[in-house]
């Protein structure tokens, strides 16, 4: 299961106000970067949530990871490198746990969007109320615990009293203050939930990685060719009155 730091966090908008999303900045020609991404993805979110349409093997193609190298940094079961990424908690015992099964996170990030997911990693605050001690302004009352809060640290919310448009005022959360420090420093982690969404991206449509290079070959030879195309047009035009 995925959780995600800034000490203060921006981008948390009044209650009743559209939600502001941080943007995340997601370069899939990174490779070191998606390689950070999986290994943080297989420590602390393939525990619980699935990407059952993704085998470690075409990771490790994509990646320019050999199998051997798959097998020691993404693989922490009995699986082998052919095998998708799937789970082995029990449907019933997470129900039991979290109130609802995780979901698969094979297209979550085309589900959600690459913002969303930046910012939700980054939104866990302390909330004594809450079965597990943490709550999310990104997705209010949200099941999971916040699994990457050794990372992160624990962050407590700086409330604000505001004003809706209808004329209510409301207490809402404007930023967070970091009250016990994490393995990270806020900027580490920053970069590394970066990472994390990142390979999210890259999950959820994988073939963007041949594609997105193609298609500027593409585009250059588009251009190339209309160069041409109007030279050849002009040479045989220019006799024509």
């Amino acid at each position: 299961m995925f959780a995600a730091a800034l000490f203060m966090a921006p981008g948390v908008h009044a209650a009743g106000a559209q939600m502001h999303l941080d943007s995340a900045q997601v370069d899939l020609e990174d490779r070191g970067s998606l390689v950070r991404g999986a290994n943080l993805f297989v420590d602390y979110c393939l525990n619980c949530h699935s990407a059952a349409y993704m085998r470690f093997s075409r990771i490790g193609e994509d990646l320019g990871l050999k199998d051997e190298d798959v097998m020691a940094r993404l693989v922490k079961t009995s699986a082998k490198v052919g095998d998708t990424m799937t789970v082995t908690l029990d449907k019933d015992d997470a129900k039991r746990w979290f109130g609802t099964p995780p979901p698969d996170l094979s297209v979550v990030a085309r589900a959600r969007g690459a913002d969303w997911l930046y910012t939700y990693l980054r939104s866990f605050y302390r909330d004594e109320s809450r079965p597990w001690g943490v709550n999310n302004t990104v997705f209010k009352d949200v099941a999971m615990p916040h699994v990457l809060w050794e990372l992160q640290g624990l962050q407590e919310p700086i409330k604000e009293k505001t004003v809706t448009e209808d004329g209510k005022e409301v207490e809402a959360i404007t930023g967070f203050k970091l009250v016990e420090p994490g393995k990270l420093s806020p900027k580490e982690f920053d970069a590394a939930a970066n990472d994390l969404v990142s390979f999210l991206v890259y999950l959820s449509e994988p073939s963007k990685l041949q594609r997105l290079p193609l298609g500027k070959w593409v585009l250059l030879f588009l251009a190339v060719l209309f160069v041409l195309t109007y030279l050849l047009k002009k040479e045989f035009w220019k006799d024509v009155h």
